[in-house]
C-alpha cells in the first residue's frame, strides 16, 4: 500500500530543512515534525521588540563552500556582517582572534618579528614535547599569557573539564594571525540571513506538512507508518534508546533581557575568559543586523552539563565517546529506510555550512540513486 509520504523528516533544523527542500522540489511529498513550537531548529529567531534574536546561541553563518553559497541565495540574500568578537579577561577587553591587535593589546608588540619572538620566548618548554592535553597543546601552541588569560578559563567552562584532562585535538589547529585583522572567520562568504534566519528556513520548508511539538522517539510506530523513508536529525544514541549507553554532550542556558538602552556592549559577541564569571559570553543581537533600535536585547551564556531532558548543543568527541558512536553507526547503517544526518546524528561538530552540504549530498543520492 502506497503511504502517504515520501520522507518523514525528523527536525526541522538546517539539516532536515534542506533535505526537505531537495525532496520537494523533486516532486516528492514530505512530513516533517520537530518536537519543539518552531521549525528551524538552533537557528531559530524570535523577534522581540523589532531585534531577530538568536534564541539558542550566535549563528553567523560563513562558507567557503561556492555550491552552498550559491543554494542558499536562491532563498535569502546575506548582509555584510563580518564576525569580530571580543574577549574580556578581568575587564581587559582583548580582539579575537589572536592577531596583531591582541599582541599589541597584551604586550605593546607592533610588528609581527616582534609578536612572533614574543610568542617563542612563552613557548618555553612545551615548544619541543608531544602534548598530551589540551593544555599542554595551547602553551605549545600560543604561550602562556595568551593561555592563561583567552584559552583557559574559557575552554574549561565551555567543556566543564581542566584543560588537563581534554584532548590536544580540540585546539589543534588554533589560528595565529600576524596581521591587524579581527575577522573570526577566513572564509570567502560570510553574513545574517537579511530578516533573520526563520527567512531562510520558511523558504526552505515551503510546500511541506509541518507537525510542531511531536516528539519522533514517543510515537515512533505511527510516524513511521506515514513514510517510505525517514529522515533523521536527531540524537544517535536516543534512536536507539541507549541501547549501548549515552554518549556525552554539552548544554547550554540562554538567559535573554531587554534593557532600556540602545547600545549595551558596542559588539555582537563578547566572550568571558576569566574561570569566576561563570557564563561563557554576551550576545547583543540588534549588531547582527546594524540595529537602530532605541533599545536592546542580550543574551547570557551559561555552559552545562547534559543530561537527559536537556537540549543537547555538541557532542563531546573525545577517545570514549568517538568509539561509542562508531558502534551507534554500525547499528544506524544496518536500518532499512532511515537515513542519519547533522550534528547530533552524525555526532560530530559541525559548522552550518557543513551541515547544509551533508544534507545536500544526502538528499541527491537518496533522490537521484536511492539509498
Amino acid at each position: 500500500m502506497k503511504k502517504e509520504y515520501d520522507f518523514l523528516i525528523v527536525g526541522s533544523g538546517l539539516f532536515g530543512s534542506v533535505f526537505a527542500q531537495c525532496a520537494i522540489e523533486h516532486g516528492k511529498r514530505c512530513l516533517v515534525i520537530d518536537r519543539r513550537n518552531h521549525t528551524g531548529g538552533n537557528t531559530y529567531c524570535n523577534r522581540i521588540e523589532g531585534i531577530n534574536v538568536h534564541t539558542y546561541g550566535a549563528h553567523i553563518f560563513h562558507t567557503s563552500d561556492d555550491g552552498v553559497w550559491k543554494y542558499l541565495n536562491r532563498f535569502v540574500s546575506f548582509n555584510n556582517f563580518i564576525n569580530s568578537p571580543l574577549a574580556n579577561y578581568n575587564g581587559e577587553l582583548y580582539n579575537l582572534p589572536f592577531n596583531m591587535n591582541t599582541f599589541h593589546q597584551l604586550w605593546g608588540v607592533r610588528t609581527a618579528d616582534e609578536a612572533k619572538r614574543k610568542i617563542a620566548e612563552q613557548q618555553g618548554e612545551y615548544a619541543g614535547i608531544e602534548p598530551q592535553n589540551l593544555e599542554e597543546q595551547a602553551l605549545q601552541l600560543v604561550g602562556r599569557d595568551i593561555y592563561e588569560k583567552l584559552i583557559k578559563g574559557y575552554t574549561e567552562k565551555q567543556w566543564g573539564r581542566k584543560a588537563t584532562e581534554l584532548p590536544s585535538f580540540i585546539i589543534k589547529r588554533l589560528p595565529l594571525r600576524f596581521i591587524y585583522d579581527n575577522n573570526y572567520f577566513n572564509d570567502k562568504y560570510q553574513g545574517i540571513p537579511v530578516g533573520g534566519y526563520n527567512a531562510l528556513t520558511g523558504k526552505l520548508l515551503e510546500g511541506c506538512d509541518i507537525m510542531l511539538n511531536t516528539d519522533f522517539l514517543q510515537h515512533r510506530a505511527e510516524l513511521t507508518a506515514k513514510a517510505d523513508t525517514i529522515v533523521y536529525s536527531g540524537m544517535l544514541d536516543a534512536y536507539f534508546d541507549y541501547r549501548l549507553g549515552n554518549m556525552e554532550y554539552r548544554s547550554l542556558l540562554f538567559d535573554t533581557k531587554t534593557l532600556n538602552t540602545a547600545n549595551f556592549q558596542s559588539n555582537a559577541v563578547i566572550n568571558y575568559t576569566s574561570a569566576d564569571v561563570p557564563f561563557t559570553r554576551i550576545i547583543e543581537h540588534k549588531h547582527f543586523e546594524f540595529g537602530t533600535q532605541h533599545h536592546t536585547v542580550i543574551t547570557i551564556e551559561y555552559p552545562m552539563k547534559w543530561k537527559k531532558g536537556r537540549e543537547a548543543y555538541y557532542p563531546v568527541n573525545d577517545a570514549a565517546n568517538d568509539r561509542l558512536a562508531n558502534e551507534y553507526r554500525i547499528l544506524a547503517r544496518k536500518e532499512a529506510n532511515v537515513i542519519f544526518g547533522g550534528r547530533l546524528a552524525d555526532y560530530r561538530y559541525y559548522d552550518m555550512d557543513q551541515v547544509i552540504r551533508k544534507a545536500l549530498d544526502a538528499a541527491e543520492q537518496a533522490l537521484n540513486t536511492g539509498r
